[in-house]
């Protein structure tokens, strides 16, 4: 007996070893992935759709036609995220190892209109986002100043402001991630009906405002506010204005407000501020539309979840140490604290959720 207990205990063990050894080494996969990207095999191998399987070395001639990569390692990044189905392989009888993409790994191919999550994992792993990772502990034991800022001697959004190829990579990435996301809204959220001017808060290029207003013509005026370099270039739309200020000091009136992927990057006293000045901006019976990380209460072990924390300590360390994301009654707790008395959430997105606040 005492053998058997023995044996159940060392198989305990090494599960438990296992798993920690998968956590030491995770920084393998976003790097790996952040190489096939730049290397463009998901382009390689989807090939207009065709998404035919190819060799390591196949991919290489064709990425590198005049030779110097070396096949036998791609073939070891490939095996990695084929693990976490970006690939799929297929062994042949001979030992020859050919690589697809999945659902997964196809979106990170550019669709019909040019978008794709891969400017999101390339922005999320730029040179100085990487210097301030090894001081996540830094948001823990001082919060008043974050991790980026402390790696780089600038906050995030002044160290983008001086970049023009970050900028672009930055609005190509919020394109990927909108887009879907604002299809699937516009598909299953109908609370733009009635509405005749709506500012968008947080706006960035104005895309997701312009997507509303084609699917909604009752709405005859957009104001897209944000920081007034962010919006210095956004491209022009017709029935939109770009207006650049300050959320946190005021809000252009509307009849309804429309903010996408923003509260997070506030902290609650700053929040707080935000749907306040909303709150004043909006007539009687004026609503606020958010779309947020809504992470659950309880925490489990689920792929959601974890996606959702683990953004939650991105903004930790990138953006704002007391940012963060909330869960359903945090956020009904500083919208009734602000005035508003009428609350709804909708579940669209795995990721995002739309969170209706009417005054």
């Amino acid at each position: 007996m005492e053998m058997k207990k023995e044996v159940t205990l060392t198989r305990s063990q090494n599960k438990e070893r296992l798993a920690i050894l998968e956590i030491a080494h995770m920084m393998s996969v976003p790097m790996s992935l952040v190489a096939v990207i730049n290397m463009k095999v998901p382009d390689t191998i989807w090939q207009a759709g065709s998404n035919t399987p190819l060799s390591a070395s196949q991919i290489i001639a064709r990425i590198r036609p005049h030779g110097g990569p070396d096949a036998e390692n791609l073939q070891r990044v490939l095996r990695l995220l084929t693990t976490y189905d970006i690939f799929s392989e297929h062994l042949s009888s001979t030992g020859e190892r050919k690589y697809f993409l999945t659902d997964v790994g196809k979106t990170l191919v550019a669709d019909d209109e040019g978008l794709s999550y891969a400017p999101y994992v390339l922005q999320h792993h730029q040179d100085a986002l990487m210097r301030a990772w090894p001081l996540v502990g830094e948001a823990v034991e001082d919060p008043t100043v974050e991790p980026f800022e402390k790696a780089n001697g600038e906050s995030a959004i002044a160290h983008y402001m001086k970049q023009p190829d970050i900028m672009d990579l930055i609005y190509k990435s919020l394109s990927g991630m909108s887009v879907p996301f604002m299809r699937e809204m516009l598909e299953l959220y109908d609370g733009f009906q009635g509405v005749k001017t709506l500012v968008d808060v947080g706006g960035n290029s104005g895309v997701s405002l312009h997507m509303i207003m084609e699917k909604y013509p009752n709405i005859l005026k957009g104001i897209n506010y944000d920081l007034p370099d962010m919006v210095a270039l956004a491209p022009q739309f017709p029935g939109i204005t770009h207006v650049g200020g300050d959320a946190l000091e005021s809000v252009p009136a509307g009849d309804a407000i429309f903010m996408k992927w923003i509260f997070l990057a506030w902290t609650d006293e700053e929040c707080k501020q935000v749907f306040e000045n909303c709150y004043k901006a909006l007539p009687v019976n004026g609503k606020l539309i958010a779309c947020e990380p809504v992470v659950p209460e309880l925490t489990d072990e689920s792929q959601r979840t974890r996606a959702l924390l683990g953004g939650d300590i991105f903004i930790m360390t990138m953006y704002k140490t007391k940012g963060k994301h909330r869960t359903e009654q945090q956020f009904k707790h500083l919208a009734t604290s602000a005035g508003f008395s009428h609350f709804r959430a909708f579940c669209i997105d795995p990721y995002l959720a739309v969170l209706e606040f009417q005054k």
